[in-house]
């Protein structure tokens, strides 16, 4: 597929937005959002074959390396940043890496993500193994930071996914487990922050919600393994001890904070 084909690159469905009002803008950009969920839905089987084959490295004590460059890039940071204290994890389960590094969060870092052989180099501060596992995120397909990284990840026995919103593409045909999330051309042409950054975040959520599950560190529908690391989560661990266990709402929260966790006090 050429360049000029990506569907990330076609026009937008709307022209002259400028002249649009307000109440415009936002129902267009509703309109094109309703679509991300549908096609998040038709990438389930993709999603399904990579979450299987990760769970099984995980549990082998695997870890999972999310990588990517600007939107992307912060998605995949922002997914893997937010699991230790939701799960209660360590850190070096689920770690994100962004092109241009930790400045690249807040700040434009000029041709990171043109270097095809940067995306391993800083893999390998990680000193990865064949139980881990590294998911290219690239709306584009094609970005080199990470199409590199997840080809020599792959060369050297690592398990490989990528989430992508075109069809058919470089990334796609490096990775051994590809999710390709086809949400169509952005409401501002090329824009792909818009939807193609809401489906990749749908899928990380999904991945690492579902994994998180299968690793043991939800029971019921409750995260029991949540750090307590501020008041409403220290009310929400005791409201979970109270129905659980039937103490009073005083006892559970002394409970608790003497266990360090709700998982503790079962």
């Amino acid at each position: 597929m050429g360049i000029k084909e990506k569907i990330t690159e076609q026009p937008s469905r709307y022209d002259h937005l400028e002249k649009m009002s307000v109440g415009e803008l936002l129902q267009h950009i509703n309109e094109e959002d309703c679509r991300v969920a549908e096609s998040v839905r038709q990438a389930i089987p993709q999603v399904e074959a990579l979450v299987d084959a990760v769970e099984k490295r995980m549990k082998r004590g695997g870890r999972l390396f999310y990588i990517g460059a600007g939107t992307s890039g912060r998605l995949g940071v922002l997914d893997a940043s937010e699991l230790p204290p939701t799960f209660g994890v360590p850190e070096t389960w689920v770690m994100g890496i962004i092109a241009g590094g930790d400045k690249a969060l807040r700040h434009a870092v000029e041709r990171a993500e043109d270097i095809s052989e940067q995306g391993w180099n800083d893999l390998l501060a990680y000193k990865p193994t064949p139980n881990d596992t590294v998911l290219g995120i690239a709306a584009s397909g094609t970005t080199p930071y990470v199409v590199g990284a997840i080809r020599l990840a792959r060369q050297n026995g690592l398990l490989t996914g990528c989430i992508t919103s075109n069809p058919n593409t470089p990334l796609a045909q490096e990775s051994e487990y590809p999710i390709e999330t086809i949400v169509g051309p952005e409401f501002v042409t090329g824009s792909s922050r818009m939807k193609s950054g809401t489906a990749q975040k749908m899928v990380l959520n999904m991945i690492s919600t579902t994994l998180m599950i299968r690793m043991g560190r939800v029971k019921g529908n409750r995260m029991v393994n949540m750090q307590l690391t501020n008041k409403k989560l220290i009310d929400r661990g005791t409201r979970m001890l109270q129905e659980s266990l039937g103490l009073s709402y005083e006892e559970a929260r002394e409970r608790l904070l003497e266990a360090g966790s709700v998982n503790n006090c079962l």
